[in-house]
């Protein structure tokens, strides 16, 4: 898929917004991606989740043994690139501030774990549940997502490969644009107060 190809998904999906954001990083945008409603359609996650797949390098695809995601946002693009990667699929979850597997999932000694994500801003939840995987047992050896939306700045210690790389700009909560001081603000993603 080219990139206006993954952009008309999202819009089609009504999930490229405009407006004043709260990011889960506690930074501000002026656009966001509502990865959930671009997954709500099974074709079309099953269509983005290919696209992937196919972009992660054969190294990292071809020794992949197990598909984490981060709960909540990245737990269907986890299992439809699970599915892609005839691999299972499982997620983290912060069911007391930290990520941690949960649900009776179990990773073998020494599993490699390609961590996968549905945005990635400044990758600091990716390395969260890398670090969860890890404690868990496993190893982690590559990180995808759908949207990076760092600007290339994100370093999660593994190699990254995003679908889409997409330069929206991003601001402390204390240096807006004049524009966006004002609008209100809206948190809608998946993580409460940032």
């Amino acid at each position: 898929m080219t990139d206006d190809e993954i952009l008309n998904e999202f819009r089609a999906a009504e999930a490229l917004l405009e407006g004043h954001f709260i990011l889960s990083s506690g930074l501000r945008s002026p656009r966001y991606l509502q990865c959930a409603r671009v997954l709500m359609d099974g074709t079309r996650a099953e269509r983005l989740a290919r696209a992937l797949a196919e972009r992660l390098p054969p190294q990292v695809r071809d020794a992949v043994e197990v598909v984490v995601s981060p709960a909540m946002g990245g737990v269907i693009i986890g299992h439809e690139l699970g599915r892609a990667l005839g691999k299972p699929a499982m997620f983290v979850e912060r069911p007391a501030g930290s990520f941690e597997l949960r649900r009776g999932f179990r990773l073998a000694p020494g599993a490699a774990v390609l961590l996968v994500e549905d945005v990635v801003t400044t990758g600091l939840s990716s390395r969260e549940a890398i670090a969860a995987v890890g404690a868990a047992g496993g190893r982690v050896i590559g990180g995808a997502a759908l949207v990076d939306r760092s600007g290339g700045t994100a370093d999660l210690g593994v190699p990254f490969t995003p679908l889409i790389r997409l330069d929206v700009p991003t601001f402390e909560p204390t240096a807006l644009p004049p524009e966006l001081q004002a609008m209100p603000a809206v948190k809608p993603g998946s993580r409460a107060g940032a």
